[in-house]
């Protein structure tokens, strides 16, 4: 089953300082028919205004995602981490026990574009930990490269972010024209996030800020009708 989640659909916040899309349920925004998708619990895409953010707030068991699409978002963290993530980068911040965390808009001058996803770990209570790395288009261009993936016990997974969950997320980018094949399988479930542009899937258009449900597909084949940036969720 292919479904599409389209932009418009989602629930929205408007603070001023933030304008915030809500794939699934998340604060005040609620639907009993969009709680989450297998593991994943939120895709949050945000705009954050010069200089504003989140205060320091407080997060346990869950697996946080963050990618810098435009802009400079600053981080700092209970476990003593502080750093700035640029475009092309990714954050990982497993909450597990507990951690509290800032984030904030480092430029004065411009917004900063983030997508924030949130998947549930399969394991509670474990030690926080944190990464950020570097993912420069060359690595992914009319590819899929695999960014996120999960801790195998007794050795080290595929991709270069361990979570502790049978979850992995792919970075793609399409030149216009360009199509591949997605690592969907009939017994997994997948979703496209579409960052920038649009693709063609089977008979749907998709375009920025819509998600797409994949459940017991095959591989299927994206085609992009634009340059167009996303991101593929293989998940239980």
């Amino acid at each position: 089953m292919i479904q599409v989640r389209r932009s418009k659909e989602r629930g929205h916040a408007e603070h001023g300082w933030l304008k915030s899309f809500h794939t699934f349920s998340f604060a005040d925004y609620y639907d009993s028919q969009f709680m989450g998708f297998s593991a994943l619990r939120v895709i949050n895409e945000d705009f954050v205004q010069p200089g504003q953010g989140f205060a320091t707030h407080s997060h346990r068991d869950m697996e946080i995602i963050t990618y810098v699409v435009d802009g400079l978002l600053e981080h700092k963290d209970s476990m003593g981490n502080g750093s700035i993530i640029h475009p092309e980068e990714i954050q990982y911040m497993s909450a597990g026990s507990g951690v509290t965390h800032s984030e904030f808009n480092a430029s004065n001058d411009r917004l900063v574009h983030l997508y924030q996803i949130w998947i549930r770990p399969a394991l509670t209570g474990q030690p926080p930990r944190y990464a950020q790395l570097s993912f420069p288009l060359s690595d992914r261009l009319n590819r899929m490269h695999h960014v996120v993936g999960p801790e195998l016990e007794g050795e080290k997974g595929n991709a270069p972010i361990q979570i502790r969950q049978d979850a992995s997320i792919y970075l793609g980018h399409l030149e216009a024209g360009r199509s591949l094949a997605t690592p969907s399988s009939s017994s997994r479930n997948g979703w496209i996030q579409v960052v920038k542009g649009s693709l063609r899937l089977s008979n749907h258009e998709v375009f920025a800020g819509d998600g797409v449900f994949l459940q017991g597909e095959n591989t299927s084949e994206i085609t992009s009708q634009a340059g167009t940036e996303f991101l593929f969720f293989d998940l239980p």
